[in-house]
């Protein structure tokens, strides 16, 4: 046997034993079980769809939508304060200051033209307010059912394979992100056997984590934890400013800083604002709060129950009436530098420290 044929002949066998492997692997995709699949239209794939649908109640404070949201970057005016929107806490500037002054009516200007995104991804220029009020108008109002699923994330990355059975072409795809698993499943045609590469992570409302090891295991727990949370669907942007509020944060925050002092008092609707000007207040560990004016000291006690945004502050100085109370925390905010810390009752009530302790 000359040398020419022998390479021939070994090149044609390696082709022979490439070419087996691969029909090999094929055909053990496509004996891939049923229930290992993802099907377009299936149960799975829809809950899966709804899962990375693109939220837009995030930015529900600049654009009281909840099926879309504004691109970054957006420029927009807050009573008067420009603020550029380049991510998701630059929300928090916005807020900060609609909460300086209880009693304002909050103005929020646009700068057009913006891009938003929708629930789909799909991108829409909009060149003014109305037709921004149009496209909102299309959303569901506060707190109505709608189809995303914001109480399940996924983990990234992830992949699936995927085997064409026009083409016989076997390939694989990774995702990195909610958007491309959302045009991948709406890409999936009849001819398409997908099958998605567990294990896969997801990740519930109170950040714990889940391995998932098989379709059927990825539906059982997405059905089962999709009304986990308070999708906050909501344009009060005030009511989930404690979430993360416990009675240990309150006390280190209260008794960790010295001479605080009164800068917003409510009662009843009238304005108090003034009344404790150069009132030094000073919370202990065992309870009790001391203030101090004009050499004058008097004293009372302070106690916390509950936690995050259903914790309460009692307050008892009986020589101060107009801080007493069983107080709600709003919120404990340091964005500006200056620790706020925002008492309520109702809309008539309200009393809010502050401290340049931060």
């Amino acid at each position: 046997m000359n040398t020419s044929f022998k390479i021939i002949f070994v090149f044609s066998f390696c082709f022979a034993v490439v070419l087996t492997s691969c029909r090999k692997e094929e055909t053990e995709f496509i004996e891939t079980p049923h229930e290992d699949t993802l099907e377009p239209n299936s149960s799975i794939a829809n809950l899966m769809l709804r899962t990375v649908t693109n939220d837009g109640s995030h930015d529900n404070i600049l654009d009281a939508a909840n099926c879309f949201n504004l691109k970054f970057p957006v420029t927009v005016t807050a009573n008067s304060t420009e603020v550029i929107i380049n991510n998701e806490t630059d929300y928090d500037k916005v807020e900060s200051i609609f909460d300086e002054e209880y009693d304002d009516v909050n103005d929020l200007q646009i700068a057009f033209p913006v891009t938003i995104i929708q629930s789909d991804y799909s991108e829409v220029v909009i060149n003014s307010n109305s037709e921004l009020s149009d496209f909102a108008a299309n959303c569901n109002g506060e707190n109505s059912i709608d189809d995303d699923i914001e109480c399940v994330d996924f983990i990234y990355p992830i992949s699936a394979s995927v085997f064409n059975t026009n083409t016989e072409i076997l390939f694989t795809e990774v995702f990195t992100s909610d958007k491309e698993v959302y045009s991948f499943i709406k890409a999936i045609s009849p001819e398409d056997i997908v099958s998605v590469n567990f294990p896969v992570t997801i990740e519930l409302t109170d950040a714990t984590q889940m391995q998932i090891n098989s379709m059927l295991e990825l539906e059982t727990s997405i059905e089962n934890h999709q009304n986990d949370c308070d999708e906050d669907d909501d344009y009060d942007f005030d009511d989930d400013d404690c979430n993360h509020c416990t009675q240990e944060l309150v006390t280190e925050y209260l008794t960790g800083c010295q001479d605080w002092y009164v800068d917003k008092l409510k009662r009843e609707s009238t304005d108090y604002n003034s009344v404790y000007e150069g009132y030094n207040f000073n919370f202990f560990v065992d309870g009790t709060v001391s203030v101090y004016w004009n050499s004058i000291t008097v004293y009372g006690t302070w106690s916390t129950m509950g936690t995050a945004n259903n914790m309460t502050v009692i307050i008892d100085i009986p020589a101060l009436t107009l801080c007493n109370n069983n107080w709600q925390l709003q919120e404990i905010n340091t964005n500006t530098g200056l620790t706020k810390f925002d008492l309520i009752l109702d809309l008539d009530d309200r009393l809010r420290y502050r401290n340049s302790c931060n």
